[in-house]
């Protein structure tokens, strides 16, 4: 009865996935429960937030900036403020993160630009109307998604190592496999469950979130064209940009720590 043990290993394996997907959901729903923020329009730095995160926004504020000449990005990876005085809350944490020099690596400045008052200012404002999921609850829905579709593999494992244990002869295989069966059923059930009840697994946006972001891209084409564009980079992120120059300038990368 060697087999028994990885049965209840591959039970105990299906059922702490499940129960933490199960959990993940109801505390999702409970925190974006509200619709209060259903009826309000978003800014594109919220589009941002709510597509792509922090980085995201500090993303759209370069590339909009640089749009409008007042930030040069070259292909080399590197930011020179053009206009010193920035418009809003997010341009001048831009220019802060630059520095005095009006010169700096873009990789630095996208990540002292996506961790500025202001991008957490924004967490709370769609977080409060119901738009974006809490910090706590970030990774949850789609952390424990993974963790379900690696137990498929973990139960089927551990299902052949059984089979290929000598069982008892009054023990057919076929029903040790069975057993096995079940476990098995029980992830692929509540993957195939979550895919429609809770997908997409977005980390940032709550459901009301991401329908207000399908309705920001469908109007977007009504827009100008600078605010299409700008739209469709806060919702896609920097393979949105078309010129090639300037998603160069963002292929560039921090250098490693202690370096």
């Amino acid at each position: 009865m060697f087999w028994v043990p990885l049965l209840l290993l591959a039970w105990a394996v299906a059922g702490a996935t499940c129960l933490r997907l199960c959990l993940a959901a109801v505390r999702g729903a409970d925190a974006a429960g509200s619709d209060a923020g259903a009826e309000r329009g978003l800014t594109l730095y919220e589009a941002a937030f709510l597509s792509g995160g922090p980085g995201r926004v500090a993303d759209l504020t370069l590339v909009a900036m640089a749009r409008q000449r007042r930030l040069l990005l070259a292909h080399t990876g590197w930011a020179t403020v053009v206009d010193p005085c920035g418009r809003d809350e997010m341009e001048r944490s831009v220019i802060g993160a630059i520095g005095p020099q009006g010169q700096s690596p873009i990789a630095p400045v996208r990540a002292a630009a996506a961790t500025a008052d202001a991008v957490h200012g924004i967490s709370e404002r769609l977080v409060g109307a119901g738009l974006a999921v809490p910090d706590g609850g970030r990774t949850t829905v789609a952390e424990a998604v993974r963790q379900v579709r690696l137990a498929v593999p973990a139960v089927g494992g551990l299902a052949a190592a059984a089979l290929l244990m000598p069982v008892p002869s009054e023990m057919p295989r076929l029903l040790v496999a069975l057993w096995f069966a079940l476990p098995l059923l029980l992830t692929l059930g509540c993957l195939a469950i979550a895919r429609f009840e809770v997908h997409p697994y977005s980390p940032w946006a709550s459901p009301a979130g991401q329908r207000l972001l399908g309705t920001l891209t469908r109007d977007a084409g009504d827009a100008g064209d600078d605010r299409a564009y700008l739209t469709s980079v806060a919702v896609r992120g920097i393979r949105a940009v078309g010129e090639p120059e300037l998603r160069a300038a963002f292929a560039h990368r921090a250098p490693p720590r202690g370096r």
